[in-house]
């Protein structure tokens, strides 16, 4: 399902749109996903979306922290009624494209990407505007479907 960008939406829901910025703190993971879940149940989302977008907003804010030199994480919402869109957003300089990797069993990390792509519809990443930092985006259908796409999308232009 293509995220709708031409501010057309279906079911009578009027589009909605948060976004802010926290400092680049391991606090700040917990305090992204206090904030996603309590907006997204302000605007009548399901619970079990509500629940795979603080997941998915957790994971990608720990892979900002984690892999840039960021001095600030930017998350941004949108929903249109039939989809929600997960941004988070980057400083930049990090040495590698985010991606999926199987990580060995005795391994802590490196399953982020993985659940993100397990939870949402489609996912991708993007240069941000200044062209130094990253947006890694996810899809996640507000109907709660029983099987979704596992595969990451390379936006075009």
């Amino acid at each position: 399902m293509p995220y709708v960008t031409n501010g057309e939406h279906s079911g009578g829901v009027a589009p909605s749109h948060d976004a802010f910025h926290l400092p680049a703190l391991s606090a700040s993971v917990a305090e992204a996903r206090r904030r996603v879940l309590s907006q997204l149940r302000e605007w009548g989302i399901a619970e079990e979306v509500r629940d795979d977008a603080g997941l998915v907003v957790s994971e990608l804010f720990t892979n900002a922290l984690r892999h840039t030199d960021s001095e600030k994480i930017g998350c941004e919402l949108r929903f249109n009624g039939d989809l929600l869109r997960v941004e988070v957003a980057d400083q930049g300089c990090g040495t590698l494209e985010p991606r999926e990797q199987v990580s060995d069993a005795d391994q802590e990390g490196g399953r982020g990407l993985l659940l993100v792509g397990a939870l949402s519809d489609t996912w991708g990443v993007r240069p941000d505007k200044s062209g130094r930092g990253r947006v890694v985006w996810a899809d996640l259908s507000s109907v709660c479907a029983p099987l979704r796409s596992r595969h990451a999308v390379t936006p075009r232009g």
